[in-house]
């Protein structure tokens, strides 16, 4: 775990450090610089074009993972990875032509509740476009087992870009049109500079000799899809559909909770970025000792930090929504419950890696498009019932659904469980800390509150991690900082 632990511990920093201009932007600047119904138009365009990501990208980042170590001969790789340049082509050029011969059509189905959205189809277009290829070049850098410089693009540059943007229509020296214009073109740019990046560790010799396993190679990518577009649709199908069904302005209300519970998933983020390419490697040298012992490494790992992010930010909910406008502040149930998937999907550790990377994926794939109409039509029932809260719960059902099955169908084929009995010590020890700081209030200003609590919980939540030595990677880490 050493590599891991280095690089997923500088990617959490990164990861940190763009969820705290994130949150900036998200809880303070949107909310006051743009309308509401422009903060939730910027919320439609993102989720829409992040739900055409994967089918643009034609799986070809986890393909790059699952396969690029198994080739040894250098013009074996060159023909792999000049494949992996194509491939996207073959969905993004004829997706760039329908979008220009119906852009009418689609410009009408996207507004049928907000006429706002109509015009900005081919915004959509460039943004799915370019975060498809940045995650091919940056599969392209974590395949060198280089990812902090990927992860900073991913999770910094975009975010100071918004912020500057952002400060920007605060001096009337942009208006939000040239605002949603160069969002555009953080996201090309963002896309160049990895390009780049991506090179300098590994400059392809483009060539149309591709390796002897081509077929399985497309036959990987073509299912993948279906894996990517679930993921994505399990995540961001809500907002989508809250612009079908209720005023966009409950878009920008719903991304700033979504945001406040996404925090929690940050570290399992940073972790994945290293343990994706290993997981891989483990499996194709099957590996099982190794690859037990890093699923349970990852599961209890992300599942302490997970754990008490999420109580931290529960247990402050209050002081924080007293920072945000009034408009802002009914979502404790779309925290709670999408802070509680977060914790889940920690939980899971690189369970994901064990099953893309592994030849039952298409079992998987099955189940995950399952699970996303089970997802669409959860939303088709409970947003127009329940507005806001409706889509929380939906996406709550079906993640909770969908990571149990990924559970027991890893524990059927591996015979492995990411949970032991440290895990256990971790739950009770987050639940005591949880009915103690309940109803520990506070007289003084929010972000003072905020901070006194939190220390507090934090000192307790460490002190007995550290005392009981309940994982070995969170007690090394303590003891080095600890003993300085």
């Amino acid at each position: 775990m050493g590599i891991v632990f280095k690089q997923s511990l500088v990617n959490t920093i990164i990861t940190y450090v763009g969820f705290g201009i994130g949150a900036i932007n998200t809880l303070f600047l949107y909310t006051r610089f743009l309308t509401e119904e422009y903060y939730g138009l910027v919320g439609v365009i993102l989720s829409t074009a992040t739900i055409l990501m994967p089918i643009l990208a034609f799986g070809v980042p986890n393909t790059m993972v699952k396969y690029y170590s198994s080739f040894k001969d250098s013009r074996e790789s060159d023909g792999f990875l000049s494949l992996m340049l194509l491939l996207p082509l073959l969905f993004i050029i004829p997706v760039a032509f329908i979008s220009y011969v119906a852009n009418a059509a689609i410009g009408e189905f996207l507004a049928s509740k907000n006429a706002i959205v109509r015009d900005y189809v081919w915004y959509i277009f460039l943004i799915g476009m370019a975060l498809a290829y940045f995650e091919v070049f940056y599969a392209w850098s974590k395949v060198q087992l280089k990812s902090v410089f990927g992860n900073f693009m991913k999770e910094v540059f975009v975010r100071l870009g918004v912020t500057i943007l952002l400060i920007l229509i605060y001096f009337d020296l942009i208006d939000v049109t040239i605002f949603l214009k160069a969002l555009v073109g953080l996201f090309l740019l963002r896309t160049v500079v990895m390009k780049v990046y991506a090179y300098t560790l590994k400059m392809p010799g483009l060539t149309f000799k591709f390796p002897g396993n081509t077929k399985n190679i497309l036959n990987y990518s073509s299912l993948i899809i279906l894996g990517g577009s679930t993921a994505v649709v399990l995540l961001e199908i809500d907002r989508f559909m809250i612009n079908q069904f209720i005023q966009i302005q409950n878009v920008a209300y719903y991304s700033v909770a979504i945001f406040i519970a996404a925090v929690v998933a940050v570290p399992s983020r940073a972790m994945h970025q290293i343990t994706y390419p290993m997981t891989a490697e483990l499996l194709n040298a099957e590996d099982w000792t190794g690859l037990k012992h890093l699923y349970r490494k990852t599961s209890l790992t992300l599942f302490i930090i997970a754990g008490i992010i999420f109580a931290g930010i529960i247990l402050n909910l209050t002081d924080l929504y007293t920072l945000l406008p009034e408009a802002y502040r009914g979502g404790f149930i779309v925290v709670f419950l999408i802070g509680l998937t977060k914790v889940f999907d920690a939980f899971l550790g690189n369970n994901n890696a064990i099953l893309y990377n592994s030849e039952y994926y298409r079992t998987l794939l099955l189940m995950g498009v399952l699970l996303a109409v089970i997802t669409i039509l959860f939303n088709l029932w409970l947003i127009p019932v329940y507005g806001l809260s409706g889509a929380a719960i939906a996406s709550f059902l079906a993640i909770f659904m969908y990571n149990c099955a990924k559970l027991i169908f890893v524990k059927v084929k591996f015979n492995i469980l990411p949970f032991t009995a440290e895990t256990f010590k971790v739950l009770g020890l987050l639940l005591f800390i949880g009915a103690l700081f309940y109803s520990l209030q506070f007289p003084f200003h929010p972000i003072v509150n905020i901070i006194i609590k939190s220390i507090l919980m934090l000192v307790m939540y460490v002190g007995v991690l550290y005392r009981l030595r309940i994982s070995e990677d969170v007690f090394a880490v303590l003891s080095r900082y600890l003993k300085r």
